[in-house]
């Protein structure tokens, strides 16, 4: 745990108790704060009262004798509109931030040189986090791993020199964090997303665009016009303490550093990602250009990262590889919530059996039609299966499944059947998977469930001729 001592002898009001909102309680009372906790929900006051975290009614409370109110990311800040507990600060002037914030704040306070690494973008941020985290620690480094990839903030190990944080930012966060100041910031795609609580793309992107408008070494992505137009304003200002180093796929945009064909270069020197099983795809790819620099301005050589990407394992849901049954691969990517990630799927496969569907977001799988032909079949599930149908209609053959049992079995059986020479059965719903699963992550461990069981009776079947 990271005591935060800001706030020692004062009063702060906090709201949400899910997992992180907890971790910051804790924090805050361990660093001397009086706190006073509140959630919508009586299920989480119930749970933090049992945890003997103070639990009190911020609708009936003085507001004029908070130093802050410490929100959790989940909670909306300015859209649809803000949350009555920020209405209430702010009418009684009193700061709204979050746990990222106070991490930042304790980091100047006590340990400013600490190596701090802090990741943001659309898609890719995730992977990028924990392979940052994964070379550094292959080289030996102390490291610290959280944030929106996992454990919340708080509650990792206090700063030191000696300890590298590196921290997955989501832009809820980051909207939270006014003052962040990374060592290393990265900012890898923007596209549309979180619209319905940042209200326009123009407010999403400036959101992002703080995590590295403050960072030492700012690590920038030229492939799309928001990135690129970010990049510009950082090459412009003067700052002599900053740096900007600027990561593409496309020759024409001159940057730093680029990725293509299966290797990353940084002017005359190439690395291989042949042996990187876990990084297939130009996705990837960019990941591991953005991890690759991370660690490099951390100091590692360029040995120690190519060792270290060759030996990712890779991340669960994210494009993971769950079973073989003979020639067909299966393929866990529940984490492709959009049709933007899962896009990146289906261009790092061919002979794809798809399992698509829960519920859509904004224009559906439109966007997914240049790589529709790499589709053999496609599997629909959940509540956007007749809007699906819609698009596929004429281009690409499909079933209807309704749940993702029914459609694991359909898509091993026609992969199975198939002359391709490594058909791929492909989870990659492109939609949240709100309409049957409690998050992706449960979506995933139910499909990976599933795989072991039909390779089991599959081996069963072997053994028995």
């Amino acid at each position: 745990m990271i005591p935060v001592a800001g706030f020692k002898d004062r009063k702060v009001a906090l709201f949400g108790l899910g997992g992180s909102g907890l971790a910051t309680a804790r924090a805050l009372l361990a660093g001397g704060a009086e706190v006073a906790a509140w959630d919508d929900g009586e299920a989480a006051r119930q749970k933090a009262g049992e945890a003997g975290l103070p639990v009190v009614d911020l609708a009936e409370a003085d507001w004029r004798g908070f130093a802050a109110l410490v929100l959790a990311p989940g909670v909306p800040l300015t859209h649809p509109e803000p949350h009555w507990t920020v209405k209430r600060a702010r009418a009684a002037g009193v700061a709204t931030i979050g746990d990222i914030e106070l991490f930042c704040r304790e980091r100047r306070r006590f340990a400013p040189r600490a190596p701090f690494v802090a990741i943001t973008g659309t898609n890719g941020k995730s992977t990028t986090t924990a392979l940052v985290a994964h070379l550094l620690r292959e080289a030996g480094r102390d490291v610290q791993l959280g944030g929106n990839i996992g454990t919340p903030i708080l509650e990792l190990a206090a700063p030191a020199e000696s300890r590298i944080h590196v921290i997955e930012c989501s832009s809820f966060q980051i909207d939270l964090a006014p003052s962040i100041d990374p060592t290393v910031g990265a900012l890898i795609n923007l596209t549309p997303d979180h619209l319905d609580r940042h209200g326009t793309i123009e407010n999403y992107a400036a959101i992002k665009e703080r995590l590295v408008a403050q960072a030492g070494v700012a690590l920038v992505g030229l492939d799309d016009e928001f990135c690129r137009a970010i990049a510009a304003r950082l090459a412009s200002r003067d700052a002599r303490d900053r740096r900007l180093v600027t990561i593409s796929a496309k020759p024409a945009l001159s940057a730093d550093i680029s990725f293509a064909g299966g290797a990353i270069r940084w002017g005359d020197i190439r690395l291989e990602l042949a042996g990187a099983e876990a990084l297939r795809g130009a996705h990837n790819a960019q990941n591991a250009a953005f991890a690759a620099a991370a660690a490099r301005e951390l100091g590692l050589s360029f040995g120690e990262i190519v060792r270290g990407l060759k030996s990712f394992p890779g991340l669960a849901h994210r494009m993971e590889q769950v079973g073989r049954i003979d020639r067909v691969i299966f393929v866990n990517d529940s984490k492709a919530t959009n049709a933007d990630a899962a896009e990146k799927a289906l261009l790092s496969f061919s002979d794809i059996f798809w399992i698509a569907g829960g519920k859509a977001k904004e224009g559906g799988i439109e966007p997914l039609r240049p790589p529709f032909p790499k589709i053999a079949k496609a599997y629909l599930i959940g509540a956007s299966s007749e809007a699906f149908a819609k698009t596929l209609e004429g281009r690409v053959p499909f079933e209807r499944c309704g749940a993702l049992d029914a459609a694991t079995a359909a898509a091993a059986r026609d992969a199975a059947a198939s002359s391709a020479k490594e058909p791929v059965v492909l989870l990659s719903p492109a939609c949240a998977s709100y309409d049957q699963f409690a998050n992706f992550e449960a979506r995933g461990d139910r499909f990976r469930a599933l795989v072991k069981d039909l390779v089991a009776a599959h081996k069963d079947v072997d053994a028995h001729g």
